[in-house]
């Protein structure tokens, strides 16, 4: 198991109790790929850089999670199938490692 970050950006048309219920699907998918969330940093909603599908800004949330190396393209497979998610960015968290 390795530990990873994710960033993802949730369409901005949801409120406060939505946006949980979000996070609480990405943790969902994270436990049946078996893995597990371990934080969750709602930064909120930001202005894009540029539209994406007509949205001018988005709800940004970082994860911290662990996963199998062999989950991560599944993890972002069901993070592309479903339409809450404008973007979403998986990386390695190199300080997890070291510490």
């Amino acid at each position: 198991m390795k530990n990873y970050e994710l960033l993802s950006i949730i369409k901005p048309n949801f409120d406060a109790e939505e946006v949980d219920k979000i996070i609480a699907q990405l943790e969902e998918y994270v436990s049946n790929l078996g893995g597990k969330l371990l934080d969750n940093d709602k930064i909120g909603r930001k202005k894009l850089a540029y539209d994406i599908d007509n949205y001018r800004d988005g709800f940004y949330v970082v994860s911290k999670i662990e996963l199998a190396p062999e989950n991560v393209k599944a993890l972002k497979r069901n993070l592309k199938l479903n339409d809450n998610f404008l973007r979403d960015m998986i990386v390695e968290d190199k300080q997890a490692v070291q510490a």
